[in-house]
This record gives C-alpha cells, structure tokens and sequence, in this order.
C-alpha cells in the first residue's frame, strides 16, 4: 500500500508540473522547458519502477500525461516562433518608414496649411460621385472658398487652392479647415478628408513604427495615402 501512495504522489507532481507548464507558457524559457521534460521523464520512470504489481498505472493516464506535456512544449516553440515573426515584420516596417523621412505624405484630416505657393489637400471617395466641393474655411468657421471638383470617380483626388478667397481676396497664410460633399444624383457620397504633412522621423515603441508629421502629430505608415 505504501507504494500505491508514492504512486498516488508522482502521479499528482506531474499533473502539478504540467499545469504549472501551461500557466507560464508564456514566460518560460526553452533551458527552463527542457528542464521540465526531464523531470517528468524521472518521475515517470520512477513511478513505473515502483508501480504496484496488482494495481498498475493506467495506460490511458500515462498516455495523456506523455500527450500534454508534448502539447506544452509543442505551444512553446510555437510561441517562440511567433514573437520572431513579429519582430521580423516590426523590422521590415522600420526600415519602409524610414524610407519616408523627407517626404511629404497624405492622411487623413480636415487641415490645410496655406503658404506662398498655396495650398494643397486630397480626399477618398468611398464610390464614384457625379458632384463634389470641397469647403475651406478660416479657424472661427466662416467659408473662404467653395472648390468645385466635378466628377470623380472613387479612390483618392488631389486639389490645390491658390489662396483666393471667393470675393477674389488673397488670404492670409496659415491654417484653414476643409470638409468635402459628394453625391451621386440623390446620393450622398462619403468623402475623407487628406491632409498633407511632412515626415520629420520615425518613432518606434512596443506599439509598432509610427511617422512624426510635426504639427500633426504621430500617424501610423497604415494611414499614410499618398507619399510625394
């Protein structure tokens, strides 16, 4: 009977160790997880030698102890494989951003910053649209220009304004908003506004690779639309 309790006792430490495995998948080593292998091979060998003649270890029970601390190590290696993957894609998106330092970028936004040479936006259309204008107004809301685009099919447009006001004035430089209508007979079209912005550097964090547009923030290389 004593050694169906020493039985009893291995069989309980491995159920332990492989939950144990489970819980800290995510933190353990490949040394600390060969390690565990080997302690389990000791204490199945163990057990074997000292089972009782008269009640044995089930077979089945054996099996699927040998099955999950396969599955534990087999979820390690997958996960280390993994987190390479993920790095190796981090890698690559750095090395595209970094490309873009310099240049100058479209995303999304509802700016405009006009300068001696004018001004520059783009917007999506989410469908092809029969009309579309464009609304440029000053920071306290009031409407300096109303661009007529015409028709446009869907995908990203470009538009530029000179400055000129709609009574012919030239305004100032500096910020302005703009906002976009499009429809399609009756239909409203959805339009997003583009806002151009000039790369300064990268910036790259647990979050992944993000562009320092200055003035406009940090963006992701994802919401960049156009790259000139």
């Amino acid at each position: 009977m004593a050694v169906s309790s020493t039985t009893t006792a291995n069989s309980n430490t491995i159920q332990s160790l492989i939950d144990a495995s489970k819980s800290g998948s995510t933190s353990t080593s490949a040394n600390a997880m060969t390690d565990a292998q080997n302690r389990f091979l000791k204490l199945l060998t163990t057990q074997l030698k000292n089972q009782d003649p008269l009640n044995p270890m089930d077979n089945a029970q054996m099996t699927s102890q040998l099955a999950q601390i396969s599955t534990v190590d087999g979820i390690e290696k997958l996960n280390a494989t993994l987190q390479k993957l993920v790095a190796s894609s981090v890698d690559g998106e750095a090395m595209q951003a970094a490309a873009l330092v310099g240049h100058q970028v479209m995303v999304p936004g509802g700016g405009l910053r006009l300068g001696d040479a004018g001004a520059a936006g783009g917007l999506v259309l989410e469908a092809g649209a029969d009309r579309v204008t464009v609304t440029i107004r000053d920071l306290n809301g009031i409407v300096m220009r109303s661009l007529e685009l015409g028709n446009l099919d869907a995908g990203t447009h470009n538009f530029s304004w000179d400055g000129k006001t709609d009574a012919g004035v030239q305004a100032v430089n500096g910020s302005y908003r703009v906002s976009a209508s499009a429809t399609r007979g009756s239909e409203k079209i959805n339009a997003t506004m583009l806002e151009l912005g000039s790369v300064g550097n990268i910036n790259r964090s647990t979050q992944g690779v993000t562009l320092n547009l200055g003035q406009l923030g940090l963006v992701k290389l994802s919401d960049v639309k156009q790259i000139f």
